[in-house]
C-alpha cells in the first residue's frame, strides 16, 4: 500500500551544511522510511545575495556520503518540480497577488529610513516597534490600506520600490499542534506582518515555503526548532490561502559541548573538532573547513551519533545500524529540550564501528598510508596486523602509531620504561633468552609461549623481568597486543635481530 507521507529536506546553498542540518534530513529520511514515504531535497536558492555555487552539490555529495539519499530531488524524479525555487518564482508571483486580492496582504512602500525613524521613535518611548496592526494603517507608514488605489498602482507604475506584507489577524489567539512539544498557543497580537514578496520579484522564505509545501503535497514539516517562531505565520498562510497544513514538527537544538547555545563552526575550531560532514573550501577566501569524513569519522558511526542527538530509543541500546534506526524512530521519542554535543561520544561511536569493520576493508584503508610512508607488504600481512590492533584504533589513521613496530624495527626506546625494566642482569637475561628462542623450530605464538614461560619458570625469576625488557626490544616501548603473537607476525630471525639490538643499545 502506498503512503502518503512526504517530507522534505530544504537548505539554502550559502555555505556548507552543519551537523544540524544533517541531523534533519536524517530525521525526515527516517520518518519517511518508517511510514513507506517519499523523501524531497527542495534547494531553497531565493537568497541570491548569499548564494554559494558549489554549496548545492555539497549538500548532495553530504547526503551521499552519509548514505540517505533523495528519492525526489533537483535532476532526479521532479515529479512534483521543479526543485529549485528560483525556478518557480512565477508561481510565488501569482500566489503573492492572490493574497493580495483576497486582503490577506497588502503592498508597502516604506523606505528603510522611515522604517528606521520608526523603530528609534519607539524605542524613545522604551517601546517596541512591530510592524501590524497597530500602526499598519495610523498614516506613518505607507502602504496600501492607507493609500488609494490609484495612489499605489502610480507607485508600483514609476518602479518604486515595494514588499507586499502579510495582514495578521487581530485579537485572535491562534492553538497549534506540534509532533513534538505538543500544543501552542499564540497571541495573534503579538505577530509581526512579515515580508512575503519583494518588488525584484523574489519571494521570502516563509511564502515560497508554504507554496511549495502545498504543491509538493507534503505531508509533515520536520525542521529545526529555530523556524518555530514561524510557525503561526505559516498555518495563518495555510488558512489564507484555504489549504490544509501539513504537520509540523520541530527537532531540539544541538547545544554546545560546554554550556548553552547553538553549536556553532566556532565552537568546533576552539574545541578542535568538525562541525561539516565533508570537508569544505571557501572560494572566495580559501579558508579550508574540517570535514567528519576527511577526519576518519565512518559515515555509519556519524549518523549513529546524530541520530541519537536529541532522539531517544526508550533502551540502552546505542549502537543502530541505519535499517535499525528507521525500524525504531519515532517522532514521540525526539525531545522537545537541546542536545548537548559530544566530541568525546562521537569518537567512541567511531571506535565502536571500527569493531563491526571487517579486516579487509580495513586493510584496504590502511594501506595507502603505509605506502604514503614508503612501506610495502603483503595485504595477507598487513590484514593480520589490522586484525591484531583495531580494538585499540579509534580512527584509521591510529594504525600507524599502533603497528609500526610490525613493519620497522625500533629506532629508539622509551626512556621511561627502559629505566625502569632495564636493570642490571637484563642484558645477561636477554642473551639467555636469545639461545633459547635460536632452539625454537616451530616458532607459533601459542609454542613460543610455552617455551618461554617454561624457561622463566625453571629460572625462578618474575615474568616482568624478562617479558617487559622483550617487549621494549621488540616494539620500542610497552604497549602493542599480546607479545606473544607479534613474536609470530615479525618472525623468529626479525625477533632475534631486535633482541640483539636493543641489548647493544642498552650497554
Amino acid at each position: 500500500m502506498e503512503s502518503n507521507v512526504r517530507v522534505r529536506f530544504a537548505p539554502s546553498p550559502t555555505g556548507p551544511l552543519h551537523i544540524g542540518g544533517v541531523r534533519t534530513a536524517l530525521f525526515n529520511y527516517l520518518f519517511a522510511k518508517k511510514h513507506n514515504g517519499t523523501f524531497i531535497l527542495r534547494i531553497e536558492d531565493t537568497d541570491q545575495t548569499r548564494y554559494v555555487a558549489n554549496a548545492e552539490q555539497y549538500i548532495i555529495d553530504a547526503m551521499d556520503w552519509c548514505n540517505i539519499p533523495f528519492d525526489e530531488a533537483p535532476g532526479k524524479n521532479e515529479k512534483l518540480g521543479p526543485y529549485r525555487q528560483s525556478e518557480r518564482k512565477e508561481l510565488y508571483k501569482k500566489h503573492a497577488t492572490l493574497l493580495l486580492e483576497s486582503g490577506w496582504a497588502y503592498y508597502a512602500f516604506d523606505t528603510a529610513a522611515q522604517l528606521d525613524a520608526e523603530r528609534k521613535g519607539h524605542e524613545e518611548k522604551e517601546k517596541t516597534f512591530i510592524y501590524n496592526w497597530h500602526n499598519r494603517e495610523k498614516g506613518r507608514l505607507v502602504n496600501s490600506l492607507v493609500l488609494s488605489e490609484e495612489e499605489v498602482q502610480k507607485r508600483i507604475d514609476r518602479g518604486d520600490k515595494y514588499v507586499v506584507r502579510f495582514k495578521s489577524p487581530q485579537d485572535e489567539t491562534l492553538v497549534m499542534q506540534d509532533e513534538i512539544r505538543g500544543e501552542i498557543k499564540i497571541d495573534t497580537n503579538v505577530l509581526d506582518d512579515k515580508i512575503l514578496f519583494k518588488s525584484d520579484g523574489m519571494p521570502t522564505y516563509h511564502l515560497a515555503n508554504i507554496v511549495d509545501d502545498h504543491f509538493m503535497e507534503i505531508s509533515h514539516v520536520i525542521r529545526g526548532e529555530e523556524w518555530l517562531p514561524s510557525m503561526a505565520l505559516h498555518v495563518l498562510l495555510y488558512r489564507a490561502f484555504n489549504w490544509s497544513a501539513p504537520k509540523f514538527a520541530h527537532l531540539p537544538l544541538i547545544l554546545k559541548p560546554v554550556g548553552k547555545g547553538k553549536l556553532s563552526k566556532r565552537d568546533g575550531d576552539k574545541l578542535g573538532f568538525p562541525v561539516f560532514p565533508l570537508e569544505y573550501t571557501n572560494e572566495q577566501t580559501g579558508d579550508i573547513s574540517r570535514g567528519y569524513k576527511e577526519d576518519g569519522y565512518f559515515a555509519d558511526a556519524f549518523v549513529n551519533m546524530l541520530a541519537l542527538l536529541g532522539w531517544n530509543p526508550g533502551t540502552e541500546q546505542e549502537i543502530f545500524s541505519l535499517e535499525q534506526l528507521v525500524q525504531e524512530f519515532d517522532l514521540k521519542r525526539v525531545s522537545k529540550s537541546g542536545a548537548k554535543f559530544s566530541p568525546e561520544k562521537t569518537n567512541w561511536f567511531n571506535q565502536q564501528y571500527m569493531q563491526t569493520k571487517d579486516d579487509a576493508s580495513l586493510t584496504a584503508l590502511f594501506l595507502p598510508i603505509l605506502t604514503a610512508k614508503g612501506i610495502s607488504c603483503e595485504k595477507e600481512y598487513v590484514q593480520k596486523v589490522v586484525s591484531a590492533i583495531k580494538e585499540r584504533a579509534v580512527f584509521v589513521e591510529d594504525f600507524w602509531v599502533l603497528s609500526d613496530f610490525y613493519f620497522q624495527d625500533p629506532t629508539t626506546y622509551d626512556a621511561k620504561a627502559s629505566k625502569k625494566n632495564w636493570k642490571e642482569g637484563t642484558a645477561d637475561l636477554m642473551n639467555e633468552l636469545l639461545v633459547v628462542l635460536k632452539e625454537i623450530q616451530e616458532f607459533t605464538s601459542a609454542n613460543t609461549e610455552v617455551i618461554i614461560k617454561e624457561w622463566i619458570t625453571s629460572k625462578e625469576i618474575g615474568f616482568g623481568k624478562v617479558m617487559q625488557p622483550l617487549r621494549l626490544s621488540l616494539v620500542g616501548a610497552l604497549k602493542g597486543p599480546h607479545l606473544f603473537d607479534i613474536l609470530e607476525m615479525i618472525g623468529k630471525d626479525a625477533s632475534i635481530k631486535r633482541i640483539e639490538k636493543a641489548i647493544d643499545f642498552h650497554q
